[in-house]
């Protein structure tokens, strides 16, 4: 881990997630219903990770109304037990960068617990708390900063879309933060 935090943020491998969800607690029974992974280092994209996930549970129609995802349509998707093996690899030496961690890690290692998997126990940048810390946005949610950045949030609440809005976003931070001599990825996560 301290060789990670020392490297350029250039040498850094992040992954961009998101999550969405039956629900707003793993605690409280929801489920993941679709996830998406963008692998990128030094600003070029690696690879990716997207499946719907079949929840085991119905959708509820109000959570469908945000996000779009129907019963129907995870109805012959995997389980995240299916998938957790090949994410976990996926993940494994990477960065992992969420807007609003907490929501999305939560649901990821309640899955992997599920799975009977460890949690994720690597790095995780928040560009939420970013945005709060050191930025004057009047809303802190994704679509309106990424409107505030000219970024078109096309497709938003859905995983995929997400994290290629969430990627676009977290490079204008970096863009910012480097002004201000952050460099490696210690001085990110300090932030």
């Amino acid at each position: 881990m301290s060789v990670l935090l020392r490297k350029s943020l250039h040498q850094v491998t992040f992954s961009f997630l998101d999550v969405e969800t039956t629900g707003l607690s793993p605690w409280m029974g929801g489920r993941v219903c679709e996830l998406a992974v963008l692998k990128v280092k030094g600003n070029k994209e690696i690879d990716h990770f997207h499946t719907l996930v079949h929840p085991g549970l119905p959708i509820p129609l109000e959570v469908q109304r945000i996000h779009g995802i129907s019963d129907a349509m995870v109805a012959s998707s995997p389980r995240f037990e299916e998938i957790s093996s090949p994410l976990i690899s996926f993940l494994e030496g990477t960065v992992v960068v969420c807007h609003n961690a907490p929501f999305d890690i939560a649901f990821l290692n309640h899955e992997f617990g599920r799975s009977g998997i460890s949690s994720w126990q690597g790095p995780v940048v928040d560009t939420l708390a970013l945005a709060r810390r050191h930025f004057k946005f009047p809303k802190n949610n994704l679509g309106f900063i990424a409107q505030s950045l000219d970024i078109v949030p096309e497709g938003w609440h859905r995983a995929l879309n997400d994290v290629k809005i969430l990627k676009q976003i977290f490079d204008r931070f970096l863009k910012e933060f480097s002004q201000d001599g952050v460099q490696t990825l210690q001085e990110l996560l300090s932030l």
